[in-house]
């Protein structure tokens, strides 16, 4: 079975921030989140997000993901298996000296039996994250726990940490470096990083995007292009 794992991140990167979406607005992204490897390559072809501020500090979070992978032993195979689901609370507001700080509890919950992209098993990220501005710059990062139920598996730790900086009202721009220990019994931990970020081509509509490259034990490039519309 070849499998790809979501991103659970504030796209463009896989680190999350604890900003909520403003009370009553949204957010809709189309968006593709691939992963190259030497032996296969995996990914979102597209997938649909949406986030709404239900109520102060608070943002209920959906995405819904059509999958593929593609090798040269198993060819090409697309379709739906899990849906994420998440609600992100703000329980501390930034100052002048204190960051903004948040959980973001996840859910990925089968929706689809389709054992090329998911194992039936619910799976739950708990994390915690905080982030601070100055400015133009602008510094966020955590960690949470996955738990990851199945044959094979293993629960997982994430902690990644990201810098941007806003050039100009248009252009943000940016990058992370992120850990995550192993997933299953044969994978291996791994500690990569990504460069991207934001052409705001109106207040409503950004085009997102990063690219990166893994730095110790697996070998893989990672690619996110995105468009975001805000309302």
């Amino acid at each position: 079975m070849l499998t790809f794992q979501q991103a659970k991140a504030g796209p463009p990167f896989n680190t999350d921030d604890p900003e909520p979406v403003e009370l009553h607005h949204w957010e809709y992204y189309i968006a593709s989140i691939n992963t190259f490897r030497p032996d296969v390559s995996a990914g979102t072809s597209p997938h649909l997000e949406i986030n709404y501020g239900m109520v102060p500090n608070v943002q209920v979070h959906l995405i819904l993901p059509m999958n593929y992978n593609y090798s040269g032993i198993h060819g090409f195979n697309l379709g739906y298996s899990d849906t994420e689901f998440g609600i992100k609370y703000r329980f501390v507001n930034e100052t002048d000296n204190m960051p903004q700080i948040g959980t973001f509890p996840i859910l990925e919950i089968p929706t689809i039996r389709n054992n090329q992209f998911g194992n039936g098993m619910v799976q739950l990220f708990i994390p915690v994250w905080a982030q601070k501005s100055w400015g133009k710059l602008t510094t966020y990062g955590g960690a949470g726990y996955w738990i990851n139920p199945g044959v094979n598996t293993r629960n997982w730790l994430f902690t990644g940490w990201e810098v941007q900086y806003d050039f100009t009202p248009v252009i943000t721009l940016g990058g992370e470096l992120y850990y995550h220990t192993a997933d299953a019994a044969d994978s291996k931990s791994s500690l990569a990083f990504n460069v991207g970020g934001s052409f705001n081509a109106s207040k409503e509509v950004h085009f997102i995007f990063s690219a990166g490259h893994s730095l110790m034990n697996e070998s893989f490039t990672t690619l996110y292009l995105g468009l975001l519309w805000t309302i």
